[in-house]
């Protein structure tokens, strides 16, 4: 009989990762900025999170959008999250440092990595793998860090376009690490996508557009330098989650 698959929930606040958990989802990735692939969240939002959730809480530790080459200032600032991260009973980390030629940054990953297995927490390589050279070389180093995970579309844009190459390095990864695919995962093709590649974990957001409900709307103002729609929010779905697991587990 095959296990069970997990759904972890990359959440974009609070309310999306309690609607997460009320859905069936196993682990929450909570982040801010989806928009620019996923920013660390305030620590207001981690210490509400960590309040209100039962289910595991793993926190992404980016500071900006864009590439994954990083100054050392950036470092020093993921290097005080992650400690904030151990201080507020976080069960794990999202992390992802690369060189400037698209390999993994195996000495600062490993500080990062140690200095949250030390604590107890987890720790998985997000999507910055997607950007490396080589996959399957990057797929060993990252197992040589001791990640427990990587999330991966299979270096394309979405999970379902790298459906081959997710099925080869389950296979490559022989159960010495978890393979999680994410990026466009839903309802409508987890199932097959669990079938072809054997995955065990899947990740997605499973969010729906909210409409605000502000009465009055001042329709001459854009907030934002990317997007126009300043009275509507994405959050996660609690039906949508349970549909997604339902039929993750549909085999």
């Amino acid at each position: 009989m095959n296990p069970p698959v997990i759904l972890e929930i990359c959440a974009n606040s609070v309310t999306s990762a309690l609607a997460a958990q009320d859905g069936g989802a196993a682990r929450i990735e909570l982040c801010e900025n989806l928009y620019e692939g996923g920013t660390t969240p305030s620590h207001g939002q981690i210490l509400m999170a960590r309040k209100l959730l039962h289910i595991k809480l793993y926190v992404l530790i980016r500071p900006r959008g864009g590439d994954f080459l990083y100054t050392d200032l950036e470092f020093d600032i993921m290097m005080a999250d992650v400690r904030y991260c151990i201080e507020a009973g976080c069960d794990g980390i999202v992390i992802g440092i690369l060189n400037a030629d698209g390999t993994v940054d195996k000495k600062r990953c490993a500080e990062l990595v140690n200095m949250a297995r030390q604590w107890g927490l987890g720790v998985t390589f997000h999507r910055a793998f997607d950007m490396c050279t080589d996959l399957f070389q990057a797929l060993e180093d990252i197992i040589e860090l001791g990640c427990e995970r990587i999330l991966t579309s299979g270096g394309k844009s979405t999970a379902m376009e790298g459906i081959n190459v997710l099925a080869h390095l389950i296979e490559k990864a022989a159960g010495r690490i978890k393979i999680m695919p994410g990026s466009g995962i839903s309802e409508t093709n987890v199932a097959d996508l669990v079938y072809f590649t054997k995955a065990t974990e899947v990740h997605t957001s499973a969010k729906i557009r909210v409409e605000s409900k502000m009465d009055y709307r001042n329709s001459r103002i854009i907030m934002g330098s990317n997007y126009g729609d300043e009275y509507s929010n994405d959050i996660t779905d609690t039906n949508r989650v349970k549909n997604i697991l339902k039929m993750a587990n549909n085999r």
